[in-house]
């Protein structure tokens, strides 16, 4: 897979200007914001990192998540979300003419790993958090007939789609989903975490969702991935106030067993890493060092491959997976 695939880097540009403009539209008063702890681990030890956007991030002192603090309150945050000109930005022109390619290069083989990984739990309920245009249900429903697909998805539009698919739907967030606890076999959360107000929030609703047995997979964005390290503010994929929370794979499997769940994977595996800071610095975009710029420009193509293998191996991919069971008893 290559970036190009999944993101045009134009209309990306146009996206994250939108961004920008939106952070002081939207939250430019400070009366919008509030000072908040740690949303992996709850401490509030944290150290300033950087400004972007006319927001602070910093780090925990306790479990290492890269996060905004203050951030935006949650009905400000909301509000963003529904009104604003990068939201729509996004579904309009980021996300639709890449959604085909999305569905080969990300949700078919998300599907065949849920499919293989999950084989027990082939005819049970299954839900999407934040299931947008249904591309992933839709694809492990070609896996698993037989199951009962369901799509949790506040935006109306969103959710219209999911219904035209034959999906079951939920039209609300997941934290204001009732009558359906310890009835889903999976649920899951793709790219998810980094925008939520508060994650073990989320995390909890999830785990009383679910029956005992049943599993909870998310992916979300690693803060301590090479790509985010080695570009940090300058990273394309900080982009407040969207991307809130940068959690990593210790400090996200450590909010899953708070909330009650066991941790059966806390993984890396991004595959982009590399082409990210490689086109980053043919394009000159942003400095990336000196050693970087020379396996850039000299490199052999054995050599990025293998140090991406090492990357994703090693738990130091920005693209980062949890795999957590709710126990029997």
């Amino acid at each position: 897979m290559k970036e190009s695939d999944i993101r045009n880097p134009n209309t990306h540009e146009r996206y994250l200007q939108l961004v920008r403009e939106d952070a002081l539209a939207f939250f430019g008063d400070s009366s919008r914001l509030e000072e908040t702890a740690c949303p992996a681990c709850g401490t509030r030890k944290f150290r300033a990192e950087f400004v972007k956007f006319g927001f602070t991030y910093g780090s925990c002192e306790s479990c290492r998540t890269l996060y905004v603090n203050p951030r935006p309150k949650m009905g400000p945050l909301t509000e963003f979300y529904v009104n604003s000109p990068s939201s729509r930005f996004w579904v309009e022109e980021f996300f639709k003419p890449v959604a085909e390619a999305r569905r080969e290069k990300m949700f078919k083989p998300r599907a065949q790993h849920v499919a293989q990984l999950l084989p027990g739990q082939n005819r049970g309920k299954i839900g999407d958090i934040g299931a947008g245009y249904g591309l992933f249900l839709e694809e492990l429903r070609r896996f698993w007939p037989d199951a009962d697909f369901f799509a949790i998805e506040p935006s109306p539009e969103m959710a219209a789609i999911c219904r035209g698919k034959g999906l079951g739907v939920a039209e609300v967030m997941i934290e204001d989903l009732q009558g359906a606890d310890g009835t889903f076999a999976v649920l899951t959360a793709f790219e998810l975490l980094e925008h939520l107000h508060t994650p073990e929030t989320m995390i909890r609703k999830a785990f009383s969702l679910l029956r005992p047995g049943g599993y909870f997979l998310a992916t979300t964005l690693s803060g301590e991935g090479f790509d985010i390290q080695v570009l940090w503010e300058k990273s394309r994929s900080v982009f407040p106030p969207h991307h809130l929370n940068f959690m990593n794979p210790d400090s996200l499997a450590g909010l899953c067993r708070r909330a009650g769940f066991e941790i059966e994977a806390a993984e890396t595996p991004g595959v982009l890493d590399w082409q990210i800071i490689e086109g980053c610095s043919q394009r000159q975009e942003a400095p990336v060092g000196r050693f970087w710029e020379t396996v850039a420009r000299h490199g052999s193509a054995e050599a990025k491959q293998e140090l991406q293998a090492w990357i994703t191996k090693h738990r130091f991919s920005s693209h980062m997976r949890v795999v957590a069971r709710k126990p029997l008893s």
